[in-house]
């Protein structure tokens, strides 16, 4: 989720200014962008009680000249709205089972007049919140408490909330429990784990070191006929923004034993490895939120650069944490990877500029990473940062260098980066809307608010293609590009992702200029009535199921079934693969083991691709069928081996580039497959 400035921004900076993780609200009725030649039309929103309600659904204006949106016609379109009993569709996709947010984690009412309403912004800092509509009251209240992002670690799963960290056993997936509940407000809450260490993202004013539930006082009222000027709240000396460090060798009970603050907060974190220092771990540091005064931590400003070179913007943070002794991690860099090579300026890079409410808008300098991805295999890093998609030298940990970089006039906010297993892709998110915009109407372009995949070739960034959520969604559901990772199927690249209320879907960008959607699962609108927030934030593969944090209802846990575009070889093959950690923005490469599971993938796949004769597909099967009849005796290995040899012709002759791989993979199972 992002930072803009719009109506209910300024509603509610007239009561305090917040960090992102707040203002993200703000976005949700942003009229939809159009180009230079169309202005949307003009838009009335409803009132209550005087008061605009900026969440009042707003249709989307006509869509610009030579673009396309998504289809109406699509079964996840006009689902039946609900919370908890919505209408919903499914393809390739079976839902198990959705585990309710803890009680802890509920605001308890959808009533804007109920006081608990008014005790959760009071926690906020918010204490005039009669300038606000109700609608606008109830949504930032019910953000104190949305869930966010996950972690995996063996047979438990980290889900992240604004107001602290839920841990669940998913040793049996499709009877997950609950084991604990950690309050600890803050927000954004995202979590990732190591060993014995979890670390938390912290970026709300409203942190306390302590974990406190207790806030800070709001700001005094202004007095009437003041004007009423944005400033940051007042400092305090308990007041916590950055990163938690907790031991969590005892997992049912967490204990805090480091928390480093930065001057920006924490609105998201990467957990980077380095394959040569096995004593420590790093923490890349993503703020995107104002700075804090230098009153409450040295050393923060938040001045222009060329008024301070030292300011706290345009830098990412690096923390160092000792495993042996975590308690010490701290600070070591603060790298400069906006900066211009050539010039030294440190708003070296921008947008190049994007589309707006009144048509294009002019450039604006990049200063901030909303998300970084590292691979640590390939000593690279994709970085998501607003205006730009950023490619990192990490080879030094603690020291990352910018490799190369793109702007894209159909994005809004670079949010988020993946890469295909062999490094020679990245697909980068753009959360469109912030979070909270309805974005996946039909009229709303498909370039924008979408995926973007490019090639990566000697480290330089090549556009290929866009890909966005097929099925339109309705003007009160926010839909946009979110959090996704790879699904492990040998000879493919995959990826589920979440689309806030768009639900989940399964993108195949093997074809990086065609992507194409293979599965999907969606429930219908929260609420018709008004855009709430809800919605998948993540949706990730972790040794055999998908899991999905819904940010408005709890956790939800899938599974895959085949389909024409999916076997279920390809998807007993994803499963083979197993991992004993997973933090999404800490890739790993993924092996596939010398299983004939995984050559019975990859038949599949050559067959569907029509990548060999049937004659010999069938051949290859019938081989693997006997071996493993067999029980994998010397004499039908011996004919698997055979077989080798003309496959890997046929990769040598063979067009294509993603059947030639295949069919070499092929190749090597055949020679030596595992018992």
């Amino acid at each position: 989720m992002n930072r803009v400035q719009t109506m209910a921004f300024r509603l509610l900076v007239a009561s305090l200014v917040f960090c992102s993780c707040l203002a993200i609200v703000t976005q949700a009725q942003t009229p939809s962008s159009s180009p230079p030649s169309t202005k949307a039309p003009e838009t009335k929103p409803a009132r209550e009680n005087g008061q605009a309600n900026p969440f009042a659904p707003e249709p989307a204006p006509p869509l610009p000249a030579g673009m396309t949106g998504s289809d109406p016609a699509d079964p996840r379109a006009g689902l039946t709205p609900g919370l908890y009993d919505a209408g919903e569709a499914a393809m390739g996709i079976k839902h198990l089972m959705l585990l309710k947010k803890p009680d802890a984690f509920q605001l308890g009412s959808d009533d804007p007049d109920n006081p608990k309403v008014q005790k959760a912004l009071g926690l906020l800092g918010i204490g005039d919140s009669s300038k606000m509509p109700k609608p606008l009251q109830l949504v930032i209240a019910q953000l104190a408490f949305a869930n966010s992002d996950l972690a995996f670690q063996g047979n438990h799963l980290f889900q992240g909330n604004f107001y602290g960290v839920s841990i669940y056993d998913i040793s049996n997936p499709a009877k997950t429990t609950l084991l604990t509940s950690m309050v600890c407000p803050g927000g954004q809450g995202d979590v990732s784990v190591y060993k014995n260490l979890m670390f938390m993202s912290v970026e709300m004013p409203n942190g306390r070191l302590d974990c406190g539930t207790q806030g800070f006082p709001p700001r005094p009222p202004t007095p009437a006929g003041a004007e009423e000027k944005p400033s940051p709240p007042a400092a305090q000396k308990d007041r916590f923004r950055g990163v938690r460090i907790f031991d969590i060798a005892d997992v049912k009970n967490p204990k805090q034993v480091a928390a480093v603050q930065t001057c920006r907060g924490s609105h998201t974190h990467t957990l980077v490895v380095d394959p040569n220092d096995k004593d420590n771990v790093y923490i890349y540091v993503s703020g995107t939120s104002f700075v804090r005064q230098n009153e409450e931590l040295a050393g923060c400003s938040g001045e222009a650069p060329d008024k301070d070179p030292n300011t706290a913007l345009f830098r990412i943070e690096v923390i160092k944490v000792p495993l042996a002794a975590p308690q010490n991690a701290q600070v070591v860099s603060s790298p400069r990877i906006f900066i211009d090579p050539r010039t030294g300026a440190l708003n070296g890079l921008n947008n190049g500029g994007t589309h707006g409410k009144e048509g294009l808008e002019k450039p604006s300098d990049t200063n901030q990473c909303h998300d970084i991805t590292v691979y640590s295999a390939l000593g690279l890093a994709a970085g998501a940062c607003s205006g730009n998609g950023i490619v990192l030298d990490i080879k030094d940990p603690a020291h990352p260098k910018r490799l190369d970089a793109v702007n894209d006039p159909n994005y809004a906010y670079w949010h988020s980066a993946s890469f295909s297993n062999d490094g020679t892709k990245i697909v980068f998110t753009d959360e469109w809307g912030g979070g909270l915009g309805a974005r996946c109407r039909a009229n709303d372009p498909n370039k924008w608010g979408a995926d973007a995949v490019f090639r990566l070739k000697d480290n330089k960034l090549s556009f290929a293609s866009y890909y966005k959520l097929p099925a339109a969604q309705t003007d009160s559901e926010n839909c946009v590009a979110h959090n996704g990772s790879l699904v492990p199927v040998p000879g493919r690249d995959l990826e589920v992702q979440a689309w806030y209320q768009g639900g989940i879907s399964i993108m195949d960008f093997t074809d990086a200029e065609h992507p194409v959607e293979i599965a999907y699962f969606d429930r219908g609108a929260i609420d018709p009535k008004m855009l709430v927030l809800g919605g998948d934030w993540s949706a990730y593969w972790y040794n055999g199921h998908i899991y999905a944090s819904e940010i408005a209802r709890g956790l939800d846990i899938f599974e895959l079934t085949p389909t024409k575009f999916l076997t279920q070889n390809e998807i007993d093959a994803a499963k083979a693969v197993h991992v004993a950690e997973f933090n999404v923005q800490n890739q790993q490469k993924i092996e596939w083991p010398r299983q004939l599971v995984v050559a019975k993938a990859y038949v599949d796949q050559l067959e569907r691709s029509q990548g060999l004769p049937a004659d010999q597909i069938a051949t290859v099967r019938k081989a693997i069928q006997s071996a493993e009849a067999s029980h994998m005796n010397q004499e039908e290995l011996a004919k698997l081996k055979s077989l080798a040899p003309s496959l890997e012709q046929s990769a040598a002759m063979t067009k294509s580039t993603a059947d030639a791989n295949r069919l070499q993979a092929l190749a090597e199972i055949l020679k030596r497959p595992a018992h």
